[in-house]
């Protein structure tokens, strides 16, 4: 009798599919979302993102990947309709072609959804504290819009740091949802002045900020942390000088938006 060989497991291959673009609207002077119909989509987790791969004339191809911002609902079977939402970068192959040409009826290619470590469903449970800078807010907005969509009374907390006003992005959005659920709470802080009547924070994010806005550490809250690197380094370094568990405080890079 021999010993049977172990079998060798490979991931199922993540497709590359032409998406048709629907719609797209104006968040912020320099961000658009753009919703999208993916024939045969898989379904996605909140935090999840997609690689959308453009290509010129002459065969030359350039790949970006961006976060999803729409919740799994909007993709059930039958609908097949995601949003990504994309800041445009000066310097950019893809973001200012995204932004400023593509129109609706055009199609681009994606491939996703790509990513499981920085994700949440209400099945995972909470407190729930989600920290964002400039774009950062993208995969948390579609883990809020998730939470909203499933009616979860999951405690949670977004403090959210923007340039300035007009700089962020869903502002009326956040602003109905925290309208409507009590047990969400949407906290802003401006890091490049704000306007006469602004009640709220104008700085970066610190461990003061943090330690007023979040829940107390011994309720054991998820955290999660977007934005530039600069700042997800020191807000995920503040949490867990203030207590949190390192374990539950998760972090994603998100390019160079923000503050």
């Amino acid at each position: 009798m021999t010993d049977a060989k172990p079998r060798t497991v490979r991931a199922p291959e993540i497709l590359w599919r032409a998406a048709e673009i629907l719609e797209i609207l104006s968040e912020t002077p320099r961000v658009k979302s753009l919703w999208l119909r993916v024939p045969s989509w898989p379904g996605h987790r909140p935090g999840q993102h997609v690689d959308v791969r453009l290509t010129a004339e002459d065969g030359y191809q350039a790949e970006r990947s961006y976060s999803l911002a729409s919740a799994p609902e909007t993709a059930l079977p039958g609908r097949e309709v995601i949003e990504l939402t994309i800041e445009r970068l000066g310097e950019g192959e893809v973001s200012p072609y995204l932004t400023e040409e593509v129109r609706a009826g055009d199609r681009i290619e994606l491939r996703g959804p790509i990513g499981g470590y920085f994700t949440w469903t209400v099945a995972d449970g909470g407190p729930l504290v989600l920290v964002a800078g400039g774009t950062g807010i993208v995969p948390l907005m579609s883990m809020l819009r998730h939470r909203a969509q499933r009616r979860s009374n999951v405690p949670a907390w977004l403090l959210y740091s923007s340039r300035d006003f007009d700089d962020i992005i869903y502002r009326e959005e956040l602003d109905r949802l925290a309208a409507a659920d009590d047990r969400l709470s949407v906290v802003h802080t401006l890091t490049r002045g704000a306007p006469a009547e602004w009640s709220s924070f104008e700085r970066r994010i610190d461990p003061e900020m943090l330690a007023s806005v979040a829940p107390r550490p011994e309720m054991r809250p998820l955290c999660y942390v977007c934005g530039p690197t600069e700042m997800v380094e020191s807000v995920s370094n503040a949490l867990v000088d203030l207590g949190h568990d390192p374990e539950r405080v998760k972090t994603e890079r998100f390019g160079p938006s923000g503050d």
